[in-house]
């Protein structure tokens, strides 16, 4: 999987240390970030602490012929949490990144020549972090895929949310590739275009895997 893209500054994380009605004030304010990058990242960060939910419920003593698969499942949605807890924070930084370029002065040839080359570095990183949540969803799809045969029955719609949640990951970091890549050169912006492909995939996939757990639901 993906590693969050690195910060180019020691920040502290904002999305681990706030309450969710922090989180909702500072996204509905007239600020730059947080922003649908971080709505992507978390979406991603839910649907991996569904499936690692489920998972735990799924240690029964009629489980145990499933014991190594379901902790393994464990160990990588919890990990893919973080991945996409940390994303959310990259995404916040890489936003307010790109506004920063966009306002270096202007005045002289050599100033143009470095604020377009700031402004074309910060867009790269801004397209890159949510290609990384792009990975995350991918991964948390194919957790719950291979959870839902041997999940416990009982929470088996929190499968279909965690396919739902990766589902809007994956689209939602789409757009944000889309419009940070239209200001790119043509070179610049095709390094992601298998990415924006894979999401087309990713989404047949949550929709198949939301109709299966409707067909479970249902008998």
């Amino acid at each position: 999987m993906s590693q969050p893209p690195t910060s180019s500054k020691e920040t502290a994380p904002f999305f681990g240390g706030v309450t969710l009605a922090q989180y909702l004030t500072e996204l509905a304010a007239k600020v730059p970030a947080p922003g649908g990058g971080a709505v992507a990242a978390l979406h991603a960060a839910q649907g991996a602490a569904l499936v690692a939910m489920v998972a735990r419920y799924t240690t029964r003593a009629k489980d145990a012929d499933h014991r190594p698969v379901i902790d393994r499942i464990i160990e990588a949605a919890d990990a893919a949490r973080d991945r996409a807890l940390a994303l959310a924070d990259a995404d916040a930084e890489a936003f307010t990144a790109v506004g920063a370029a966009y306002k270096l002065p202007k005045n002289t040839p050599e100033e143009v020549a470095e604020r377009t080359e700031a402004i074309a570095a910060a867009l790269i990183q801004a397209a890159r972090v949510p290609a990384a949540v792009i990975d995350e969803a991918d991964e948390i799809l194919s957790l719950a895929a291979e959870l839902l045969p041997i999940g416990n029955p009982n929470v088996v719609t929190d499968i279909g949310a965690a396919a739902d949640a990766a589902r809007a990951a994956a689209t939602s970091s789409q757009l944000n590739i889309e419009i940070n890549v239209a200001s790119l050169s043509a070179a610049q912006g095709d390094r992601f275009a298998p990415m924006l492909i894979r999401v087309e995939e990713i989404t047949a996939r949550a929709d198949g895997l939301h109709a299966d757990v409707l067909h479970a639901v249902r008998g």
